[in-house]
């Protein structure tokens, strides 16, 4: 089957059907996403020690910044082109893949150089100590020279989803940890190249996943493909790429905000080994965060082509079969948080005071998961339709507009414990806020989608 047709079968394929194709391949591919920090933390950890972990672990805020930019270029492009496809808009669908280059490597280049000038300074913002520095600055020179292939890749990847071909989107993520991991066995082990050689395992490997992808789009069969002229920045396209993008942007700088605002609480009310247990918590939560993102990568592509088709009954289906998989996914993280709290956090720590604290953690900080899968689709649904104040507005109702003010405010009564139930009130609030919005908006839909069958009957 070629692209073109299996583009066309997001809008005629059965809904259920669709979500498994799409949304299978990228729950793998977070799942083997995930694996990338783990994999890394086990060799430097065996080779190079506990203060290279502490070193790497200070670089976490820094990748996830890095991260936001290319989420903004990658996921607003590829929201973008499953709109246009949906449209049957091809030409303005090649134009925002020579556009996502282009935005690719200025961003990356942009950011790598100014990081790089002021590297040590930011380092030390995120909690470097004179310690710990060396090794953090000794991995991030690593990143971000190579920073502009991560942010190829990651946005390569995120075209390919928006292609029609998930598949290829989890081959590469699942070949670059792969790869990753031998890398990291050469360089680190053989070569002894230190928490350097952990970095040049992952730029390495995504720049050998790189080559692929850019293989694939240099097809000329394809829909989607590279060719002469699509390259040069278009205002209208750049402005539309990164007005969407700017939700999943924003979304990654709250969540180092937070992280950080977190830490530092914890610090004040309780000591180290509270933040270690934040650290299993959220580590746990993360493995079901993680599935959910891959539900809505699934949804993606689906919701953006029927929305731009008007195919508004399919659109409102894949909503709804996401949410309700979303919403089982979570629940069985919550049960597991509940029932199974001592293995989750003996998987790792054996120190007993940590386990018991990491016990807590997780039962506290995971109340409210049952709803938090609804309320992560219903946030990224807006985003792929194009309706970015809203996507951006419940994007930020959790982390700035309810947590940061509760974790500012609950410990000054509960002291530790009101940092711990912040995260589930916060949770419970902002998924209610989604479940208002969906619900406007899908009366809204409801009613354009009775209007338009209206009119197809009278015009049989």
């Amino acid at each position: 089957m070629d692209n073109k047709q299996a583009t066309l079968e997001l809008g005629t394929k059965p809904i259920g059907k669709l979500l498994w194709q799409y949304a299978l391949p990228a729950i793998i591919a977070m799942t083997a996403s995930s694996l990338y920090n783990i994999v890394d933390s086990i060799f430097i950890g065996q080779v190079c020690g506990p203060l290279a972990i502490s070193g790497l672990t200070i670089t976490f805020p820094f990748m996830n910044l890095a991260a936001a930019f290319g989420a903004a270029v990658g996921i607003g492009a590829s929201t973008f082109i499953s709109v246009k496809l949906g449209q049957k808009d091809y030409q303005t669908a090649q134009h925002i893949l020579g556009n996502t280059i282009t935005l690719n490597i200025i961003i990356g280049i942009t950011f790598s150089i100014f990081s790089l000038l002021f590297l040590d300074q930011i380092l030390e913002f995120f909690g470097a100590s004179e310690a710990t520095l060396p090794f953090a600055a000794d991995y991030m020179v690593v990143i971000l020279a190579g920073n502009v292939f991560s942010h190829m890749y990651f946005g390569m990847n995120a075209l390919l989803r928006a292609a029609s071909k998930p598949k290829q989107a989890m081959f590469a993520t699942i070949f670059t940890v792969i790869m990753n991991s031998i890398l990291d066995y050469i360089f680190i082990f053989i070569l002894k190249w230190g928490i350097a050689g952990a970095a040049y395992a992952t730029i390495l490997a995504q720049i050998i996943a790189l080559c692929w992808q850019i293989w694939l789009f240099s097809d000329q069969k394809q829909l989607l493909h590279f060719k002469r002229g699509i390259y040069y920045l278009n205002k209208s396209i750049v402005k539309n790429i990164l007005a969407i993008g700017i939700s999943p942007f924003a979304m990654n700088v709250c969540a180092c905000i937070v992280v950080i605002f977190i830490n530092k609480q914890l610090a004040h009310y309780g000591g180290d080994l509270d933040i270690g247990a934040y650290g299993i918590a959220n580590k746990v939560a993360f493995v079901f965060v993680m599935f959910v993102m891959g539900v809505n990568q699934g949804m993606q592509p689906i919701a953006g082509y029927n929305y731009g088709a008007q195919k508004l009954d399919r659109m409102i289906h894949v909503v709804k079969l996401s949410v309700l998989t979303a919403t089982l996914i979570m629940t069985t993280g919550w049960l597991i948080g509940m029932f199974l709290p001592y293995y989750c956090a003996r998987l790792f720590t054996t120190d007993a005071t940590l386990i018991q604290l990491g016990m807590k953690a997780i039962r506290i900080s995971l109340l409210a998961f049952p709803v938090i899968g609804y309320q992560m689709v219903v946030t990224n649904f807006f985003q792929s339709i194009g309706k970015i104040k809203i996507s951006i507005f419940l994007s930020l109702s959790r982390q700035l507009l309810l947590l940061i003010p509760l974790l500012a405010i609950l410990p000054l009564f509960l002291e530790i414990d009101g940092i711990w139930y912040s995260m589930p009130i916060s949770d419970f609030l902002s998924a209610i806020i989604a479940g208002w919005t969906m619900i406007v908006y899908m009366r809204k839909f409801n009613r354009m989608h009775r209007e338009s069958q209206a009119l197809a009957n009278m015009n049989k």
